[in-house]
């Protein structure tokens, strides 16, 4: 174990499984029928982060630009698929826009972040490269799923209201535009309440991992306000993509709002 890192043992690591005891019992209390959902997630939580440790582990020592790439591209295909989830009944065949915005949105301000700021070399070294991607893609599913949810619920909330527009003469963008506005700025909440609540009311992930391993504060600080920013950069252009491209969804080619009634949801 190198000095300064705190390490943790199986048998502890196993044992912090009895904190999601507190879940269970609120769930039971409650009668969510949520007790399979957790016991699921937990195991999701230990077995993939496990697997990515010692995926890891491979990486690090045999790492090529191909591998890390297909890793990259993997991420970002289990990024899309969980954001998808996430609005099930909602979406309408928009797997590849959500995959498109998320994987590019990512990897742009990841390659920007690995070569500007970080200056790595070689560009695709796996310990900065994979995670700042995995940092910055689970952030924008996240932001990806509320902002698809907010903007196809709006949308149908006020379906009278965009088939009024178009009986004006309103395009179908100028008549979904704020149900697009109210999107991004949903998707964005979450990103600028952690940027806000930073060094005060939390020290966020990066910063407490950093310095948990022994690295001067100062430094973890400023590493903390790159990925911050950079989060927020990618979060952006991720909901914006998503909105931009997805909208069109709820309306015919020829630009006929589609009412729920008329859709066929997958």
């Amino acid at each position: 174990m190198d000095a300064g890192v705190i390490d943790i043992g199986y048998l502890e690591l196993f044992g912090a499984a009895a904190f999601m005891l507190v879940a269970a019992v609120v769930a039971w209390s409650l009668r969510l029928r949520q007790t399979k959902a957790i016991v699921v997630a937990t195991a999701r939580c230990f077995l993939q982060l496990l697997a990515m440790g010692l995926l890891l582990v491979y990486l690090f020592k045999y790492q090529s630009w191909w591998l890390v790439c297909l890793v990259l591209v993997g991420m970002a295909l289990a990024a899309t698929q969980i954001a998808m989830g996430r609005v099930k009944g909602k979406a309408l065949r928009i797997w590849p826009e959500v995959f498109g915005s998320i994987f590019l949105s990512s990897m742009i301000v990841a390659f920007t972040v690995v070569e500007a700021i970080v200056h790595a070399s070689p560009w695709y070294d796996a310990r900065v490269l994979v995670p700042i991607s995995g940092m910055v893609l689970g952030n924008t599913l996240s932001a990806t799923a509320v902002a698809i949810d907010r903007l196809f619920s709006d949308m149908d909330a006020r379906s009278d209201e965009i088939m009024a527009y178009l009986a004006l003469g309103s395009t179908p963008r100028e008549a979904a535009f704020p149900s697009i506005r109210s999107a991004i700025g949903s998707g964005l909440t979450p990103a600028l309440a952690t940027m806000s609540a930073a060094g005060i009311v939390q020290i966020p992930g990066m910063m407490s991992g950093q310095v948990l391993a022994g690295a001067d504060p100062m430094i973890a600080a400023k590493y903390q306000i790159v990925v911050l920013l950079m989060i927020s950069a990618a979060t952006t252009l991720a909901i914006v993509a998503i909105c931009f491209t997805t909208y069109r969804k709820r309306f015919t080619p020829d630009g006929c709002f589609l009412s729920p009634a008329l859709r066929d949801e997958q």
